[in-house]
Protein backbone atom coordinates (compact mmCIF):
# COMPACT_ATOMS: atom_id res chain seq x y z
CA UNK A 1 0.00 0.00 0.00
CA UNK A 2 1.45 3.51 -1.07
CA UNK A 3 2.08 6.39 1.74
CA UNK A 4 2.62 9.01 1.19
CA UNK A 5 3.78 11.62 3.94
CA UNK A 6 4.01 15.34 3.86
CA UNK A 7 5.89 17.77 6.14
CA UNK A 8 7.32 21.18 6.57
CA UNK A 9 4.66 23.41 6.73
CA UNK A 10 4.23 25.77 9.31
CA UNK A 11 3.24 29.35 10.56
CA UNK A 12 5.08 32.15 8.74
CA UNK A 13 4.47 35.89 7.87
CA UNK A 14 4.49 37.29 4.30
CA UNK A 15 7.71 37.29 2.74
CA UNK A 16 9.15 34.33 4.31
CA UNK A 17 10.34 31.18 3.12
CA UNK A 18 9.15 27.28 3.70
CA UNK A 19 10.69 23.88 2.46
CA UNK A 20 8.87 21.25 2.47
CA UNK A 21 9.23 17.36 1.97
CA UNK A 22 7.62 14.57 0.79
CA UNK A 23 7.99 11.09 1.34
CA UNK A 24 6.72 8.24 -0.64
CA UNK A 25 6.70 4.55 0.47
CA UNK A 26 5.23 1.27 -0.62
CA UNK A 27 5.77 1.46 -4.52
CA UNK A 28 8.07 2.46 -7.11
CA UNK A 29 9.14 5.67 -7.08
CA UNK A 30 12.00 7.08 -9.52
CA UNK A 31 10.15 6.83 -12.61
CA UNK A 32 6.90 8.25 -11.87
CA UNK A 33 6.62 12.10 -12.49
CA UNK A 34 5.67 13.32 -9.17
CA UNK A 35 3.56 17.06 -8.33
CA UNK A 36 2.56 19.14 -5.41
CA UNK A 37 -0.69 20.35 -5.28
CA UNK A 38 -2.97 22.17 -2.54
CA UNK A 39 -6.10 23.00 -1.48
CA UNK A 40 -7.49 26.26 0.11
CA UNK A 41 -10.39 26.57 2.41
CA UNK A 42 -13.40 26.22 0.83
CA UNK A 43 -11.61 25.51 -3.05
CA UNK A 44 -10.98 22.55 -4.99
CA UNK A 45 -7.33 20.94 -4.68
CA UNK A 46 -4.80 22.98 -7.34
CA UNK A 47 -1.76 21.77 -9.24
CA UNK A 48 1.76 23.53 -7.60
CA UNK A 49 4.27 22.40 -9.76
CA UNK A 50 5.53 19.10 -11.05
CA UNK A 51 8.81 17.30 -11.75
CA UNK A 52 9.48 14.86 -14.20
CA UNK A 53 11.01 11.09 -13.41
CA UNK A 54 14.49 12.51 -14.08
CA UNK A 55 14.35 15.60 -12.33
CA UNK A 56 15.48 17.32 -15.78
CA UNK A 57 11.96 19.18 -16.12
CA UNK A 58 9.23 21.02 -13.71
CA UNK A 59 6.31 23.04 -14.39
CA UNK A 60 5.14 25.59 -12.25
CA UNK A 61 2.03 27.15 -11.82
CA UNK A 62 1.95 30.72 -12.91
CA UNK A 63 1.48 32.20 -9.65
CA UNK A 64 4.36 30.23 -8.68
CA UNK A 65 6.74 31.05 -10.87
CA UNK A 66 9.46 32.48 -9.67
CA UNK A 67 9.12 31.72 -6.49
CA UNK A 68 8.41 27.66 -5.69
CA UNK A 69 11.43 25.28 -6.59
CA UNK A 70 10.38 21.30 -6.97
CA UNK A 71 13.08 18.95 -6.84
CA UNK A 72 13.59 15.34 -6.31
CA UNK A 73 15.74 12.82 -4.66
CA UNK A 74 15.14 9.16 -6.38
CA UNK A 75 17.52 7.73 -4.01
CA UNK A 76 15.53 8.29 -0.88
CA UNK A 77 12.04 8.56 -2.63
CA UNK A 78 11.47 12.34 -2.17
CA UNK A 79 9.93 14.77 -3.36
CA UNK A 80 10.91 18.64 -2.09
CA UNK A 81 8.79 22.05 -2.65
CA UNK A 82 11.32 25.03 -2.10
CA UNK A 83 8.55 28.06 -1.36
CA UNK A 84 10.38 31.83 -1.26
CA UNK A 85 8.28 35.15 -0.97
CA UNK A 86 4.94 33.34 0.74
CA UNK A 87 2.05 35.35 0.25
CA UNK A 88 -1.38 34.82 2.45
CA UNK A 89 -2.75 33.59 -0.82
CA UNK A 90 -0.77 30.44 -0.31
CA UNK A 91 -2.15 29.34 2.68
CA UNK A 92 -3.37 26.12 2.32
CA UNK A 93 -2.72 22.58 2.58
CA UNK A 94 0.18 21.26 0.67
CA UNK A 95 -0.12 17.74 -0.99
CA UNK A 96 2.05 15.27 -3.44
CA UNK A 97 1.21 12.82 -5.62
CA UNK A 98 2.46 11.12 -8.84
CA UNK A 99 1.12 13.18 -11.83
CA UNK A 100 -0.67 10.76 -14.06
CA UNK A 101 -4.18 8.97 -13.22
CA UNK A 102 -4.68 7.36 -11.68
CA UNK A 103 -3.42 8.95 -8.39
CA UNK A 104 -2.15 7.56 -5.31
CA UNK A 105 -4.59 7.90 -2.03
CA UNK A 106 -3.88 11.06 -0.95
CA UNK A 107 -1.53 11.80 2.13
CA UNK A 108 -2.90 14.28 4.90
CA UNK A 109 -0.92 17.12 3.41
CA UNK A 110 0.93 19.74 5.60
CA UNK A 111 -0.55 23.11 6.42
CA UNK A 112 0.94 26.48 5.06
CA UNK A 113 -0.13 29.41 6.92
CA UNK A 114 0.75 32.82 6.22
CA UNK A 115 0.21 35.74 7.99
CA UNK A 116 -0.04 39.37 6.60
Amino acid sequence: QAQLIESGGGLVQAGESLRLTCVASGRAFSSDDWGWFRQAPGKEREFVATINWSGQRTTYADSEKGRFTISRDNTRNMVYLQMHDLQPEDTAVYYCNVVAKPQLPWGRGTQVTVSS
